[in-house]
Formats: structure tokens, C-alpha cells, sequence
């Protein structure tokens, strides 16, 4: 007999990270064609990363408003500095994500 199936945590969650930035690409090159779809992306990135436990890479945070969930594009989005942290305002939900500065 075979030896009982072995569980590899530590490469489900590369694999996961690597899907995630896969997706983010994704939803960046389809944005222009399809808004919703680069949405999706976004979504299913972040349930990856809520199954495999793995956080999402701040530069992927910044890349969606996590009230509405939508994908914000850099032409769209609208980033200021104020007080010693950047503000980055979601044009379709108007919330505002706070990030110190260091």
C-alpha cells in the first residue's frame, strides 16, 4: 500500500499568493473592457486569501476599496496626502482609506 496523502500547507499558500497576483493582473488588463469582471477578480482573490490564511500583499490592498470591494484603477482612484497620511478615495462609494505615512 501507499503512504496516506500528505498535506502541504506551506505550498497551498504560494500557490495562493501566486493566483492572487495572477488575478489582480488580470482585473488591471481587463478593467477598460469590463469593470465587472475585474470586480469578480478581486473578490475571488480576496476569498483566496481568507481560505489559505494568507493575508494579501499591502501593494494588492491598495488596489480595492474594501467597503464597496470594487477594483480601482490608478486613473480613477483618487490619491492626496493630508496631515502625514495618504488618502485614497473610492470614486464610486466615496469611502476613504487612510495610510500613514512614515
Amino acid at each position: 500500500m501507499g503512504q496516506p496523502h500528505q498535506r502541504k500547507p506551506h505550498l497551498w499558500k504560494k500557490i495562493a499568493e501566486e493566483r492572487m497576483h495572477t488575478l489582480f493582473s488580470q482585473a488591471e488588463l481587463r478593467f477598460k473592457e469590463d469593470s465587472s469582471l475585474s470586480d469578480r477578480y478581486v473578490k475571488l482573490a480576496r476569498i483566496l486569501s481568507m481560505k489559505y490564511k494568507v493575508p494579501l500583499p499591502r501593494e494588492l490592498k491598495r488596489r480595492y476599496c474594501r467597503k464597496c470591494l470594487r477594483y480601482l484603477s490608478p486613473s480613477q482612484k483618487k490619491v492626496r496626502t493630508k496631515a502625514g497620511k495618504v488618502v485614497i478615495s473610492c470614486p464610486y462609494c466615496k469611502h476613504q482609506s487612510r495610510i500613514p505615512l512614515h
